[in-house]
């Protein structure tokens, strides 16, 4: 299994002070971050695109490139590129530039996103929501399998036998598909053969099971290759050295930041009841000490059998120390304890994560 962070870049006010960071300085801080995970030994860190004020990241390939030079072995992927209201090839160039930089440590999550504040900033409709991560996801994967290409469709311009560069150094360049939950976005990405990446951040993790096995069905009936049917759970989580104090740290940021989304969404407001339920072995939280985050991570990979587990430390604004923190805890004590108890059962022969093939 591979282990890794991802982000969006939280730069909210502190709950107890009212603060925001610099801009630039929760830039520094956040590349300090990515460095330290790359150090401690985790597989991977991802960066989500957002276009609002509460969220730094708006173009994760330029962040990635910085953090391509400060680090060796970590791989570097978006989390998610909303691909929808962006034109893929542009997408493709920009990271397989990000790609060449980090000497073959790039991917890419594509996803429709969450939030809908990219369509009319480039100019796109919402009515054509489906259409265009369909039509864009496509020819992205036209892109990734041939240096000249030829397509056409409803939402872009057409193509005609041209050549697209740079290529990268993976051929083809890692491509997760990022869901939310919906059936048909789970079902695409097993008949394409695409690695899926599931978002988790309430209710019960158990729920999603349908969906993993609803994904491998799809592929298996469309023939697709067993070992590119890699499963990442992407969920909201910290770590500290004892829960209390997880917890402690943690709730106020995460409340703040969810409760903030939540009256945008018409979602009721949650409240310490809520946080704490979520942290128990069967919620969507990961927030504790490292062996309960690390015995929750065993407990799910018993019905999801994923091959990754990324976790965002940062919903809401988290001091950066004690986010170092974390991902020291992260990297030191849960990854070694739950790798060392998958292998004592048996899960060495496991489909390989991505890192270790090429997931076409």
């Amino acid at each position: 299994m591979e282990f890794g962070i991802y982000t969006f870049g939280d730069n909210m006010p502190d709950p107890h002070t009212g603060i925001r960071l610099e801009p630039a300085h929760r830039m520094r801080n956040l590349l300090e971050e990515i460095e330290l995970a790359d150090q401690v030994g985790l597989d991977v860190f991802g960066l989500g695109e957002h276009h609002r004020p509460d969220y730094m990241i708006s173009s994760p390939e330029m962040v990635l490139a910085a953090a391509a030079a400060r680090t060796k072995t970590i791989r570097l992927t978006s989390a998610v590129t909303v691909l929808s209201s962006d034109d893929p090839v542009r997408v493709f160039q920009r990271f397989a530039t990000l790609d060449l930089i980090s000497n073959g440590r790039a991917e890419i999550m594509a996803g429709r996103g969450s939030f809908i504040e990219s369509f009319p900033l480039f100019g796109y409709d919402l009515a054509d929501y489906d259409e265009l991560f369909t039509e864009k996801l496509d020819l992205l994967l036209a892109l990734r399998e041939s240096e000249r290409v030829t397509w056409a469709g409803q939402q872009r311009a057409a193509i005609n036998d041209l050549g697209v560069y740079p290529r990268p150094v993976q051929e083809p360049i890692p491509l997760w598909i990022a869901v939310g939950g919906t059936p048909q976005s789970v079902a695409r990405a097993g008949a394409l053969g695409l690695p899926l990446a599931i978002a988790i951040i309430g209710g019960e993790p158990e729920r999603f099971a349908p969906l993993v096995k609803l994904y491998r069905e799809a592929a298996r009936r469309a023939g697709q290759d067993a070992a590119k049917l890699a499963v990442g759970i992407n969920s909201h989580g910290f770590i500290a050295e004892t829960s209390r104090e997880a917890a402690d740290i943690a709730y106020a940021p995460f409340t703040e930041a969810m409760n903030r989304i939540g009256r945008e969404r018409g979602w009721p407001p949650s409240g310490r009841g809520q946080f704490e339920a979520s942290r128990k072995l069967r919620g969507a939280l990961f927030v504790g000490s490292p062996n309960e985050v690390a015995e929750k991570i065993l407990f799910q990979h018993e019905f999801f059998e994923h091959q990754r587990c990324l976790i965002q430390f940062t919903v809401g604004s988290i001091p950066h120390d004690k986010m170092l923190k974390s991902i020291e805890l992260f990297g030191s004590k849960v990854v070694p304890q739950v790798r060392a108890a998958l292998a004592r059962a048996g899960n060495e022969s496991a489909p390989a994560a991505p890192g270790a093939v090429n997931l076409a």
